[in-house]
């Protein structure tokens, strides 16, 4: 995609949101953290029907390290992988409790180190709780940049270099959160919805649908 289609891209989206939030229900860098660990390979709207009474019960991570394993499995076991999320969540709060009193990192690495967490979780947090402009790429943004032409690549990190390259300054805080409410609602894996689409005119995709084809 040029340089001035791409400016063009991020511009309409910000005019038709211009505060983009994640859908994830949390309250501190702690929950949104667990919310995160808890939506892979789930989603958002699954996830937020379990959260409330999790946090609840536990809004730590000390809290969450003395509900246990098995307490926490029973407030998730309506998401899927909740076996393994919950020894996550119990991993990584014990972890934040031994590394970090109890408070979440604002560090790639020191992120990336705890159970459960990876490469897109950690941008979400470092974007969403400490304002960084980094991009998180799920299937919905890495979809839209491969579809589009604003950064295709063939893995998450490749497509996440590329947007971080091409995505104009001003627009870096927001742009992943725009990427995944538009492949989210409009430029969806199935039936894109090309003729609701704010930029289906700069778009390089070949399939749009038309009129005639809904």
């Amino acid at each position: 995609m040029k340089k001035a289609h791409i400016e063009t891209f991020f511009a309409r989206l910000a005019d038709a949101n211009p505060d983009p939030k994640t859908e994830l229900r949390y309250a501190s860098p702690f929950t949104l953290l667990v919310a995160v660990v808890l939506s892979a390979q789930a989603t958002d709207t699954g996830v937020n029907k379990a959260t409330p009474a999790l946090f609840a019960a536990a809004d730590t991570p000390e809290k969450m390290a003395a509900l246990g394993e098995a307490r926490v499995r029973d407030y998730i076991k309506t998401i899927g992988l909740f076996n393994a999320k919950a020894k996550n969540v119990i991993g990584l709060s014990r972890a934040l409790i031994d590394r970090h009193g109890g408070e979440v990192p604002r560090d790639r690495a020191a992120l990336e180190a705890l159970p459960g967490v990876g490469r897109k979780t950690a941008n979400v947090v470092l974007n969403t709780a400490f304002g960084e402009p980094t991009v998180a790429v799920d299937t919905h943004v890495f979809r839209v940049a491969n579809r589009t032409g604003l950064a295709p690549g063939k893995t998450p990190l490749t497509v996440e270099q590329g947007l971080d390259q091409c995505i104009p300054a001003r627009w870096k805080q927001n742009a992943h959160h725009w990427l995944i409410l538009h492949g989210r609602y409009v430029c969806k894996a199935r039936k894109p919805d090309c003729l609701a689409c704010k930029v289906a005119d700069i778009c390089g995709f070949e399939g749009k649908t038309t009129l005639e084809g809904r």
